[in-house]
């Protein structure tokens, strides 16, 4: 069962992967914070979208071809090689901060990396307001996110929700994190965990 967890910056996504790799015993894979160039792009986004959208392209790729030849009976996916393309390349472009040749070549690897490995089972989308978002990125504090624009993660929420509504192409959860709380609310966990035993009996597993 290969479970995919996706949504803006602050959503939740590592702690609800954390929560569900422990629940079930399976086998995690996080999304890499360790781009070395997301503290200059936070500095200058208009010169270092391009090598920062690529570093994340080419890291998710070889995370998501380790993850499906590890063989493991369920993974946990944080954010994936869609949302780099669809969310965070697409909105430095539409901003102006990628030109149209570094967004182009971006997408032509995309689309040639993302026909070589398949949709997730299931999608779960954290659906955040940005002042949800804000709180929660203030809470973890990593440092290079606190100066992040509300109005940058604002166009990021509409690219997440149009990719939901009309692009992607698989079985996706919606959780309201401005009213369900997998944390504080076991409900919702448990709301969660049935999804995935739908899921699990979809696959015959």
């Amino acid at each position: 069962m290969y479970i995919a967890i996706a949504g803006n910056i602050g959503s939740g996504k590592t702690t609800l992967t954390e929560m569900l790799t422990k629940h079930y015993g399976a086998k995690a894979y996080y999304e890499d914070t360790d781009n070395p160039y997301i503290g200059d792009f936070y500095d200058d986004m208009n010169r270092w979208a391009f090598q920062l959208q690529i570093y994340f392209l080419g890291a998710r790729v070889q995370q998501t071809l380790d993850m499906l030849a590890d063989g493991a009976e369920n993974i946990f996916q944080d954010r994936t090689i869609y949302e780099d393309a669809h969310i965070f390349a697409g909105n430095l472009h539409q901003m102006g901060l990628m030109s149209g040749r570094d967004f182009q070549t971006y997408m032509k690897v995309f689309n040639v990396s993302s026909n070589m490995i398949p949709k997730p089972d299931l999608l779960i989308y954290l659906k955040a307001s940005v002042p949800t978002l804000i709180t929660q990125i203030q809470r973890r504090g990593r440092e290079y996110e606190q100066n992040i624009d509300e109005a940058y993660l604002s166009r990021l929420n509409e690219k997440y929700n149009h990719w939901i509504d009309n692009i992607y192409e698989g079985r996706v959860l919606v959780i309201d994190k401005d009213n369900d709380d997998f944390v504080a609310d076991p409900a919702v966990f448990e709301r969660i965990c049935a999804e995935l035993e739908k899921v699990r009996a979809s696959l015959g597993k």
